[in-house]
């Protein structure tokens, strides 16, 4: 049997490349250019932090920033331990989770699980319209709104403070619902349907199916829904700096006012402080200190995600 050599040869010049395309060349830079921008962003933020913290612990040693207990900074007798600052943050953090991870979560499995094609149209994008909110709006919501209700309604003792960590933590909880919601309801309609169609085949019912098979096969996108959450609620500025006040108190009771890091960092950087004085370097350790929470929690997010991950062919 013969085989045509001419044919063979046409075909095989066929699937070269004839000429070079100069489209998919641009296409690739420009998507390269976008990569390098966010790492370059995230070189710029520490060179720019670097020096004034490097300057601020040349006079301050790190373990009196870290576990000194009094936080006067821009005060005629300074104190430099950031601990009360750093507990305000966590704990009005804590009081966001607490409101956002069942809430966000559960809307979550409704829309991904229970709600039809036409509720899900409807809801979805009412529940994003959230997350476009002026954090200032949210802010005045909890000082003119939740406060004053916390305060008429209170049954245990003495009433919250005018400004609190307790309105201040549940109105940061309903901020950071679309964010978690969204995104975990993005990670378990990527579930394939073969998988639900097997559990319900064996009997089991939608809540089964929602809990242990849809959530376990999603972990790792809500894990990350979760995290990008947190980090959300650390960063948050203009909701504790209305909301919660300006007072560095170590204390953990979230009926009393008290100053987080990004409250700080606003008010000393909005104020008088002058950009070449000490005093002012102060916002750059505090914000290092922020910086390196929030990178330990995506390196954390990073780990957890690669861990449970499922792929699916």
């Amino acid at each position: 049997m013969s085989v045509d050599k001419s044919a063979e040869g046409a075909g095989s010049r066929s699937l070269r490349r004839t000429r070079p395309h100069y489209g998919e060349q641009a296409i690739k830079i420009i998507l390269m250019a976008a990569a390098l921008v966010s790492v370059a962003t995230t070189i710029g933020i520490v060179a720019a932090l670097i020096p004034p913290t490097a300057d601020f612990f040349s006079k301050v040693g790190i373990g009196e920033f870290l576990t000194g207990t009094q936080w006067s900074a821009l005060f005629a007798d300074p104190r430099y331990g950031v601990l009360p600052l750093l507990v305000a943050t966590l704990l009005i953090t804590g009081i966001a989770l607490l409101v956002a991870i069942p809430v966000g979560l559960g809307a979550a499995v409704y829309l991904s699980e229970y709600a039809n094609r036409r509720t899900r149209k409807i809801f979805k994008p009412t529940l994003e319209v959230l997350a476009g909110v002026p954090t200032v709006v949210y802010g005045f919501f909890a000082f003119a709104f939740i406060t004053p209700l916390l305060q008429d309604w209170w049954p245990f003792g003495d009433p919250p403070e005018v400004k609190n960590a307790l309105s201040a933590g549940l109105v940061m909880g309903v901020m950071i619902v679309p964010t978690i919601a969204s995104l975990a309801e993005d990670a378990m309609s990527a579930v394939p349907h073969s998988l639900r169609d097997g559990a319900y085949a064996l009997g089991s019912g939608k809540r089964v199916v929602s809990t242990r098979v849809v959530m376990p096969a999603a972990l790792s996108g809500i894990v990350a829904a979760f995290v990008l959450g947190v980090s959300r609620a650390i960063g948050e500025t203009m909701i504790v700096l209305i909301a919660a006040g300006a007072k560095p108190d170590l204390t953990l009771n979230p009926l009393h006012e008290m100053q987080t890091m990004t409250a700080f960092i606003a008010g000393a950087a909005s104020g008088d402080v002058s950009t070449a004085s000490f005093e002012y370097k102060t916002i750059f350790a505090v914000g290092a200190l922020l910086f390196l929470l929030t990178f330990v929690m995506n390196m954390i997010s990073i780990r957890l995600v690669r861990k449970y991950r499922e792929v699916y062919e």
